[in-house]
């Protein structure tokens, strides 16, 4: 199979990328990318050192883990700022600089001074405001890049930029652990502070126009009418409100890093070796969904890998109840096995919304609309992990007592069915021309379209007003 995979990668990804303008802005737009990969460096330190230099609970780090991620829910906010607040004239540049700096700044407090909770969430928040504010602005920057492009062109790119990140984390992945193994997470955490200003470079590659300084609160006031006109479209809603539906679903993960090392006794660099494994199975998860996959309508696409997502994460009670050993399949084996194929499994479910949302965003409001559009994976995160964090105290999970490990996995993995009575919310997709090789998307075409005359229609209005034009307002909001 990898053969005929690595062929058809050559011809449908490797080919159009000869299409794509390369410069000095796109490689810096793919080093943002590849810095937040990167960055998993500190991702089992700041396990490790929540679980044992802290000494908490399951329910209490997962609780902390959905605090620290609370920065990703206000996405729209850094892009409405990037969009209509120019900083010294640019809309781009510095937000992205002040990410670089911020996260360095936040790393080296880990550092040096994360002695409590409180202080160790306090760090881990700004780290993670530093991330997704330098998220939302190439991620606008990509978005400006698609227009113009077919749906399968705006996949090309899409899976380009995650690529990126995947190979940052493809290349920390085992060093992480490899570190963790000799030294301690504070020594991590102070490596993983000079990532960060890597992103402060880059900002001096973007092409970013100067734009006159924002007056007043008019152009603000216009971007959130414009914004809030695109949420009322059902073509942008609903997808949206699957996505939240399809996230938020209770996880257990925590649960499971405690079980597989204080339970199953794996070592800091056997799961650097997981997390390289899945990293590399990640970009296969990219390459999947290029060469077969980028073409299928959603919903099927959907449907399908949610059934099949939820039946593979069943496969972890084999683990927790050691039937694997009965079977003469060592532990780290078969949790090394069971890590690849759920890493690719989920790596194709994600990228098609990827694509969706960069193809609703119309110009203008790039940054708020694509932020906003991510932001439902983000608050669907924060509930998940909370929820999570609710189930394994309710059960009685702890770092010492798994008895119940089993019944918070089957719930949490059932739980994953939950959206599917919703996949009509999800555009119909590409329909297949017969005999041609591009598909069209339809319905979010008539869609966009439609949306387009709106927002013209706001933006004349907004100028004639300007100009002192007095205008009935025909629809009410």
């Amino acid at each position: 199979m990898l053969h005929p995979l690595l062929q058809r990668l050559r011809s449908s990804t490797l080919t159009p990328l000869r299409d794509i303008h390369w410069t000095p802005e796109l490689f810096g737009i793919l080093l943002v990318y590849f810095v937040q990969g990167a960055l998993g460096l500190a991702r089992l330190a700041t396990s490790f050192y929540l679980k044992d230099s802290l000494g908490l609970s399951p329910s209490q780090v997962a609780a902390l883990m959905g605090v620290a991620m609370s920065p990703w829910i206000l996405k729209p906010l850094y892009g409405l700022l990037s969009d209509t607040v120019p900083v010294a004239g640019y809309r781009r540049r510095p937000y992205l600089l002040l990410s670089g700096l911020l996260g360095c700044v936040a790393w080296l407090g880990m550092a040096l001074w994360a002695p409590t909770a409180g202080l160790a969430t306090l760090w881990m928040v700004l780290g993670s405001l530093a991330v997704a504010v330098g998220d939302v602005i190439v991620d606008s920057l990509v978005v400006e890049r698609v227009h113009g492009h077919d749906w399968a062109g705006t996949g090309t790119l899409q899976s380009l930029t995650w690529g990126a990140t995947a190979l940052g984390s493809l290349l920390t992945a085992y060093l992480g652990g490899a570190l963790l193994a000799h030294y301690s997470p504070q020594v991590v955490f102070g490596l993983t502070a000079f990532l960060p200003l890597f992103i402060a470079l880059a900002a001096w590659v973007i092409v970013d126009q100067p734009v006159a300084l924002s007056q007043g609160w008019d152009p603000l006031q216009q971007q959130v009418r414009q914004v809030w006109r695109a949420l009322r479209q059902p073509s942008i809603l609903l997808p949206v409100l699957f996505v939240f539906v399809w996230q938020a679903t209770p996880s257990a993960d925590v649960a499971l890093f405690y079980f597989v090392t204080n339970d199953l006794g794996f070592g800091p660099e056997f799961l650097g070796q997981v997390r390289l494994a899945t990293s590399m199975a990640s970009l296969l998860g990219v390459g999947i969904f290029q060469v077969y996959l980028r073409r299928i309508p959603l919903r099927p696409l959907f449907g399908w890998m949610t059934v099949l997502s939820a039946g593979l994460g069943l496969t972890s009670l084999i683990l927790v109840y050691h039937l694997n050993r009965d079977w003469g399949i060592d532990d780290h084996w078969f949790s090394l096995g069971d890590s690849l194929v759920l890493t690719v499994a989920g790596q194709i479910a994600f990228m098609p919304v990827l694509v969706l949302a960069a193809r609703l965003c119309p110009p203008g409001i790039e940054a708020t609309l694509f932020a906003l559009l991510m932001s439902a994976f983000n608050l669907a995160g924060f509930l998940s992990q909370e929820l999570g964090s609710l189930l394994m105290h309710g059960l009685g999970v702890t770092e010492t007592d798994f008895s119940r490990l089993g019944l918070l996995l089957i719930l949490t993995n059932l739980s994953t069915l939950l959206p599917l009575p919703f996949l009509g919310w999800l555009p119909e997709g590409a329909v297949r021309l017969s005999g041609a090789e591009h598909y069209s998307e339809a319905e979010a075409q008539a869609s966009l379209e439609a949306f387009l005359r709106d927002v013209r229609a706001e933006e004349t209005e907004a100028a004639l007003a300007i100009e002192g034009v007095a205008l009935v307002e025909t629809d009410s909001d």
